[in-house]
């Protein structure tokens, strides 16, 4: 392995939980000597990047604006073009807006090389059928979803009856024809997906339900999953 990838793979290494790593455990993963990463932690440094830590304790890579330029396989840069030219068709505006200025804050840090490959990838997206616009602000749900707030909301569902929900966002789920929000409903007691599109009015109030979330979207996601393998199964024996 030449020094220059043995650097790039410290680097992933660095960025990889648990933190902070040990030497050893790095040397490890890496196939060499302890001694050769105190070196090579050394000359990254050297290039810029900011490692806290020292023999002893461990070190954990802290990213910043500092950091040399970013290094990609090639899949993994078409994967990452493919991606954000997805979220640019299917998510809601500020989210669209948001994908194509980080292709090109991307384009701006790659090597040349590589610049050049993300510009001209071979892979695209498009959609003929997109999701119906949003009813909300949904960089307000985001938040609350990040916040661990409650928000209350008005509701059309299929039949057009209009209903006030106080709910607790989990997650948003991108689908083929519609963007729902999977949440912990307070009026019906129980996890329900409501479709952007039919919202409307959207609050974001002071009630925390946090730290709950990740244990709720965990159960919510296995009901979710269950749900799909039973309808499966009865698809099977028909």
């Amino acid at each position: 392995m030449s020094r220059t990838a043995r650097l790039f793979q410290l680097m992933q290494v660095l960025r990889s939980p648990p933190q902070p790593k040990t030497a050893e455990s790095m040397a490890q993963d890496l196939g060499v000597s302890a001694r050769t990463v105190h070196r090579d932690i050394e000359a990254l440094r050297g290039l810029g990047a900011v490692i806290d830590g020292e023999a002893g304790y461990g070190f954990t890579l802290i990213e910043d604006a500092t950091l040399p330029p970013l290094g990609f396989t090639n899949d993994e840069l078409e994967a990452l073009v493919l991606g954000l030219r997805e979220v640019e068709l299917i998510g809601d505006p500020e989210l669209a807006k948001a994908a194509g200025q980080a292709l090109r804050k991307l384009k701006g840090r790659l090597p040349p090389r590589q610049s050049h490959r993300l510009a001209h990838a071979v892979l695209s997206a498009t959609r003929f059928d997109r999701p119906a616009p949003p009813g909300i602000e949904v960089s307000q749900l985001r938040q609350a979803t990040w916040d661990e707030l409650v928000v209350a909301l008005s509701y059309t569902d299929a039949k057009g009856a209009i209903t006030t929900r106080r709910v607790s966002p989990l997650t948003i789920l991108y689908m083929d024809r519609a963007s729902m929000l999977i949440a912990w409903c307070h009026l019906r007691q129980d996890f329900r997906a409501f479709r952007l599109d039919r919202m409307q009015l959207l609050t974001v109030t002071d009630e925390s339900f946090r730290p709950n979330r990740v244990p709720l979207l965990r159960k919510a996601l296995d009901g979710i999953r269950a749900e799909s393998a039973k309808l499966a199964a009865d698809r099977k024996e028909r």
